[in-house]
């Protein structure tokens, strides 16, 4: 059976000695509690709770999935709805909510660790969460004070629940062709009509209420996204001094049968005349899920990184238990077999590499939200506007092949449910799919996140990682100088992809997502390098040594790839785009 621990000394080696954490609490005056001894003591209860709650839920609620119920109610597996309560009563629902709505008020940064642990014990459970704080999110944005005083303490403290409800059967990435219209009322209010798919958390038992933050279209409104409004419709009506009333007409019409993350209701939502009320101004609808997507896309990605994490101590686990023919050196484990060892140690540096980019990116996040420094906080958007999407396009495709990977180290034991690791992948592939699809993440960067400010973040990124490996000491030059030949190699195709696509955006744009791996490789390589410079100076002799082969393996077999991809970005589409899309099928 697979098992799950959380990697302690990992996440605080990243937090503490790579990242520097303590820097949120010296300089932010809402965060001077979130000291690094509180990130600590906070972690590791909620490592606990994760091992012992929800990672003994996660292969029983993939058996047993959801049900629903002729009227419509859905039920959960057993045991989420009492592990969600006990959660939410242990402060993780709200962990980064301003405590003014019944939030712990504590550092973003600190909640993405608490939810990659959660996503590697139960990824189908960590949803319900999730979605919850992203409507949270939103309601305190664009909400007015009515609004966030109703929804706000319940969703912030996890005692009602949230979802997203966007996409349509005809409108997944083009928001625009969203049919669902809004009806005004004589009072202000709209009656909402229309239908949903693929909504997480549409309907379930973990709490009495669940807030839908719905994009929909006013009635007579102007087609495309210019006529989108978002609104807020409980599933059970608010009385006016707070209690629960009647049921809204909104209801789950079907669970998607899916591939995996069978502990998450994935819902079919009709919205028949359900009452609710527009959030911020009429025709601001996509800016208004932005907030909420935006963050999302970061949460996706710290479930990849999650899972990475499932399937890579798995994997060695089981390499260092399991007895198979003698390698070259005579040790009996398959951990000695060459390409094991190869399939071991790309897991571990794709895994340890990744991790520093998602709680950076979450360190960013604060200093964007909360640093009192104008200039400070520009500049922390600017590197969350460009990690966004490294953090859900790389995170979570390489938890589909690292799930692949575990599953190749477990040979045919591997292909047998019991043991456990065949769920990560079929787990894993929805994440490269929803909040926007990898591809669409690729094709962000290249069209808007380069661009961005003029290009201003990635300059950023070009000069910060330039002056990091030349200023690297001679004992890091195994990492330091292809660092410097990927980086030349990312920048050459960076201004390939500027000068094209002004005249040819799709010559530009065919090797968007070659363009991602490239920029996260050479983003990890930095992170290696820190990581490198970090463990040198530790201690623990078996820690350092493992950390220094993990990098010398990603400079020698992983950066390296950087150069070809960089090439097959510059090849561009050629005549492949000429072909009339008809004659695929020929």
């Amino acid at each position: 059976m697979a098992s799950y621990n959380a990697p302690l000394r990992e996440i605080n080696f990243v937090l503490n000695d790579v990242l520097k954490v303590g820097r949120l609490s010296e300089s932010i005056p809402a965060f001077a509690d979130a000291t690094p001894e509180v990130f600590a003591e906070m972690i590791e209860t909620a490592a606990k709770f994760c091992e012992k709650e929800l990672f003994p839920l996660s292969a029983p609620g993939d058996a047993q999935g959801c049900k629903r119920h002729p009227d419509g109610s859905v039920t959960l597996p057993d045991g989420f709805k009492e592990a969600f309560q006990k959660y939410a009563a242990n402060g993780y629902v709200g962990l980064p909510n301003t405590s003014e709505y019944g939030g712990l008020g504590l550092p973003y940064t600190m909640a993405k660790v608490v939810e990659e642990m959660a996503c590697s014990a139960n990824v189908g459970f960590a949803l319900f969460p999730g979605l919850t704080t992203g409507c949270f999110e939103a309601i305190l944005a664009n909400g007015n004070d009515a609004q966030k005083n109703t929804y706000l303490p319940r969703l912030g403290a996890g005692e009602w629940a949230g979802t997203m409800c966007l996409t349509e059967p005809q409108a997944g990435t083009d928001l625009g062709a969203v049919k669902t219209k809004a009806i005004p009322q004589p009072d202000g209010s709209f009656k909402l009509e229309g239908s949903k798919i693929f909504i997480t958390s549409g309907e379930h038992d973990c709490t009495p209420n669940i807030v839908h933050f719905v994009l929909a279209r006013v009635e007579g409104a102007p087609g495309g996204v210019k006529g989108l409004s978002t609104f807020v419709v409980p599933k059970l009506l608010i009385n006016a001094d707070g209690s629960l009333g009647a049921r809204n007409p909104v209801t789950c019409a079907a669970i998607e049968h899916k591939m995996g993350i069978h502990g998450s209701c994935t819902c079919v939502m009709n919205f028949d005349g359900a009452a609710g009320t527009m959030i911020g101004k009429p025709g601001e609808g996509i800016m208004n899920m932005f907030v909420m997507m935006n963050l999302a896309r970061i949460l996706v990605g710290v479930q990849g990184l999650g899972q990475c994490e499932l399937a890579t101590q798995n994997a060695i686990r089981y390499a260092l238990d399991r007895k198979q023919g003698k390698a070259f050196n005579g040790n009996a484990t398959i951990a000695d077999h060459p390409d094991v060892r190869r399939m071991l140690l790309t897991m571990k540096a794709v895994t340890e590499g990744a991790r520093v980019l998602a709680y950076e990116t979450g360190m960013y996040v604060d200093l964007a939200h909360h640093h009192p420094d104008e200039a400070v906080r520009e500049e922390a958007n600017d590197w969350v506007e460009l990690n966004t999407p490294l953090v859900k396009g790389y995170c979570t495709d390489m938890a589909v092949e690292l799930g692949s990977m575990a599953i190749q180290v477990y040979g045919g034991h591997g292909f047998i449910r019991e043991h456990g690791v065949e769920q990560i992948l079929r787990d894993s592939k929805i994440l490269c799919l929803y909040e926007g699809t990898n591809g669409i993440q690729a094709m962000d960067l290249v069209r808007r996140k380069l661009f961005l400010n003029e290009g201003r973040a990635v300059a950023r990124f070009f000069a910060l990682v330039q002056k990091a490996a030349a200023d690297a000491g001679s004992e890091f030059t195994f990492i330091a100088e292809p660092l410097k030949k990927a980086l030349v190699d990312l920048e050459f195709a960076t201004r390939w992809i500027h000068e094209t696509f002004k005249a040819k955006p799709e010559e530009a744009s065919f090797g968007c997502c070659d363009y991602l791996r490239a920029f996260s490789l050479v983003y990890l390589g930095y992170n290696w390098l820190r990581m490198a410079q970090a463990a040198s100076l530790s201690d623990d002799a078996s820690f350092k040594a493992a950390k220094l082969t993990t990098a010398r393996f990603f400079a020698s077999k992983l950066l390296t790839q950087v150069t070809p991809l960089c090439e097959t970005v510059k090849s561009g589409s050629g005549d492949f785009m000429s072909l009339p899309a008809t004659q695929l099928a020929a």
